[in-house]
């Protein structure tokens, strides 16, 4: 094992959603699904949305919230539909990026979704925040995947 996968801190997120694995899986790719809930906050206004949804294409979300731009990135590592998605997440240019990997299982009529955020170090005091972060967005996706379509 590398020195830099012992010192990654894994953080874990379980979320059971109400719509099947390849519905939940497609909703991460899906640049006007993304756009409703992927680092969306409440009294942001979404800019910009731009997937390019296969194994090494990138992604860019930005949101306004009041005078910032929050901007989120990253890149696709592994797309395995409907089971595994794997990206490089990043907020800051001038950091490396970190790594979520996303698998979906089947739960009966739904999707057991399993996040993991491989962050560095130096963030361990983050971890409650990051937690509580995606844990607000795989909240926002079952509510988003609830919702009949236009």
């Amino acid at each position: 094992m590398s020195k830099m996968a012992q010192e990654t801190i894994s953080l874990r997120v379980e979320r059971r959603i109400a719509a099947p694995p390849d519905q939940v899986f497609d909703a991460w790719l899906d640049p006007r699904a993304v756009g409703g809930w992927l680092f969306s906050t409440p009294d942001g206004v979404m800019e910009r949305v731009e997937i390019e949804p296969w194994v090494g294409g990138r992604f860019m979300i930005a949101e306004r919230r009041g005078a910032e731009l929050a901007e989120h990135f990253g890149e696709y590592v592994e797309i395995d539909r409907p089971r595994r998605l794997v990206f490089t997440f990043g907020t800051d240019r001038d950091e490396p990026p970190s790594r979520v990997s996303l698998t979906f299982e089947p739960d009966g009529e739904g999707t057991r979704l399993v996040l993991v955020h491989e962050l560095d170090p130096k963030w361990a005091d983050y971890t409650d925040r990051v937690r509580q972060g995606w844990t607000m967005i795989l909240d926002g996706l079952a509510r988003t995947l609830a919702q009949p379509p236009d």
